[in-house]
């Protein structure tokens, strides 16, 4: 499992979070976006989705709820200047609502903060009923109207599942990573400008565990 922490002798938790990521993007295979190259079209249109098994944020749970943000990044990830829209749970309360959105948008620092500087514009919140599952490299993201992927592992010729480990960028980092291809992926949310749909492209899926202290 993935593991990004930061600690302090003598602080208090600002979050703990494990989980499955999910991320499928308008790129070929694999992302250059994980080795710092160009989006294979110039620009990236990509769905980021995180489900979170255990968590807190302070000392609220926010275990069981999901967060997706629908992204269009103009040139290289790592000059930044995205567009994002955010998606959070609509399971969450409100209080659950507002902690993800300062953890994911990096208002409470630490790993995520750093991810977050990559964000240029949040055009809009949203909360939507998501579907967020992973099982053994298998992903599917649904919420209704607005996301459809659905992704399955590469395999080597005896049938194992291929990961990839130790990727110079990546939202997880130091992971074991499930090296994907989205079968099916489309989103439709012409409020934001955001809609697309690729077939056979880029996808990802990993297990992750983010904290943060200060």
């Amino acid at each position: 499992m993935a593991k990004t922490e930061e600690k302090v002798h003598g602080t208090e938790g600002v979050y703990s979070l494990t989980g499955t990521l999910i991320e499928a993007c308008s790129c070929s295979v694999l992302c250059p976006c994980w080795i710092g190259e160009d989006p294979d079209l110039g620009d990236c249109r990509a769905i980021v989705a995180y489900h979170i098994d255990d968590g807190h944020v302070g000392g609220l749970d926010v275990s069981g709820l999901s967060f997706v943000s629908l992204a269009y990044i103009p040139g290289n990830v790592l000059a930044g200047n995205w567009e994002i829209v955010a998606l959070v749970d609509d399971n969450a309360t409100d209080e659950q609502r507002e902690a993800l959105l300062a953890v994911f948008t990096g208002e409470k620092g630490g790993p995520l903060a750093d991810f977050a500087q990559l964000i240029g514009k949040v055009k809009g919140v949203e909360s939507v009923p998501i579907k967020h599952e992973v099982v053994g490299g298998v992903g599917t993201i649904v919420i209704p109207g607005i996301v459809e992927t659905e992704m399955e592992p590469y395999r080597s010729p005896a049938g194992t599942v291929t990961t990839l480990r130790d990727s110079i960028f990546s939202t997880v980092p130091g992971s074991p990573a499930w090296v994907s291809k989205a079968t099916k992926h489309r989103v439709s949310f012409p409020k934001y400008g955001f809609e697309w749909e690729f077939e056979g492209r880029n996808a990802i899926q990993a297990a992750w565990k983010m904290e943060h202290v200060a």
